[in-house]
């Protein structure tokens, strides 16, 4: 490494990744960084127990711009800060394991920064499911994954869009944002580069997404992994809305009070019908049964209603990336959105009248048949 380079730091929180970590070095080794910059790589382990810690001090012996560091707090947020820490560049890019990258990805961060001076900058968020019979549940969940109707409309689905946006995948940032908004919320087991970015727009900072910084992100390849994921996804949202007292973009409450709805008439109608069945005919009775019809029927039409939106969408996506796909979109719509929904009423009740998450949605939901 050159004296006079100028040093690009990346970042990597892993854990319990031993059959990824070798072609994930290998991947960010192959980066071309631009003339004049030199590359660093700080992987924070999670103080992982299935034989990542050995294949990675290996590797740091073999490359010395690769350093290992401990993440004795073992989550996402604790193992960036730990990088931040010790990171000598003065541009930072954050990565993932299970993410592939091209190229040129940390050098069109760099272009990206300096173009527009943006305070965070990263590329699209696309998703990708490997090819093959055994690979169909997770391509619909990647197919699903990348659609904006799905997402609510996020912008970081969408490919070709280039501009300002509330938040961007992973992130690449120069120093100087960190000294100025501060590091990742090290409360937060998920959810902490939304939060970060929501405290850079509050403080007046700007969020890039470049269509040039482009990666491949791979799934989880299972239904109930994805809703276990989205279940904690939304679970630890109402904590950062709850911090600043707000939400970073609507779509993140909808939801929520979906399955908030469905549950509260469930309930009203579950009610109901024991009631009626309880009183004696008269006034008061004859109130509560229409009260319990009304309930009911607003739950099934709601229940209709999102049903046939969920099959034409999924029939929507199905005839753009594969007829194959039909048959598991319905169930992995229903698991992004019902896993969210569940995961955010959970977290509100704990947020609001425990005052303190639940350790239990802190644990990896990352299975064994998740694949690069």
């Amino acid at each position: 490494m050159s004296d006079q380079a100028r040093i690009v730091s990346v970042i990597v929180p892993c854990r319990n990744e031993q059959d990824h970590i070798e072609a994930f070095c290998r991947s960010v080794a192959a980066q071309a960084v631009p003339e004049g910059w030199a590359l660093e790589v700080l992987i924070a382990d999670g103080l992982s127990d299935d034989g990542t810690r050995e294949r990675l001090a290996a590797l740091c012996a073999q490359d010395t711009r690769f350093v290992m560091l401990d993440n004795p707090g073992r989550i996402v947020s604790c193992g960036l800060n730990r990088c931040i820490e010790q990171a000598r560049g003065e541009f930072i890019v954050r990565l993932d394991v299970h993410t592939v990258y091209a190229d040129d990805y940390i050098a069109q961060c760099l272009a990206t920064w300096q173009r527009t001076g943006a305070d965070n900058v990263g590329g699209p968020w696309k998703a990708q499911g490997v090819e093959g019979p055994q690979g169909t549940v997770q391509r619909a969940i990647a197919a699903a994954f990348q659609s904006r109707l799905v997402a609510g409309g996020a912008l970081s689905r969408d490919l070709a869009y280039e501009g300002e946006v509330d938040t961007v995948y992973l992130g690449s940032w120069p120093r100087q944002t960190f000294e100025r908004f501060g590091g990742f919320d090290e409360t937060l087991v998920r959810n902490q580069d939304d939060e970060h970015n929501l405290r850079i727009h509050k403080g007046g900072g700007r969020i890039w997404q470049s269509a040039s910084i482009r990666s491949t992100y791979f799934p989880r390849a299972s239904k109930m992994d994805v809703f276990r994921q989205y279940r904690q996804y939304g679970y630890w949202k109402p904590f950062v809305m709850k911090k600043h007292g707000q939400a970073a973009a609507l779509r993140h409450l909808i939801p929520g009070l979906f399955v908030g709805v469905m549950c509260l008439l469930l309930l009203l109608t579950a009610m109901g019908s024991l009631a009626v069945f309880s009183l004696p005919s008269g006034a008061l009775r004859t109130a509560i049964s229409w009260g319990t019809m009304a309930c009911a029927s607003t739950l099934i039409l709601q229940s209709i209603l999102y049903g046939l939106a969920v099959y034409a969408i999924s029939f929507s996506i199905a005839r753009q990336q594969g007829r194959e796909l039909m048959r598991h979109l319905p169930d992995v719509i229903a698991a992004y959105h019902f896993g969210y929904g569940l995961g955010s009423l959970r977290g509100w009740w704990d947020a609001i009248v425990r005052g303190r998450p639940d350790p239990a949605f802190g644990r990896l939901t990352r299975g064994k048949a998740a694949a690069r």
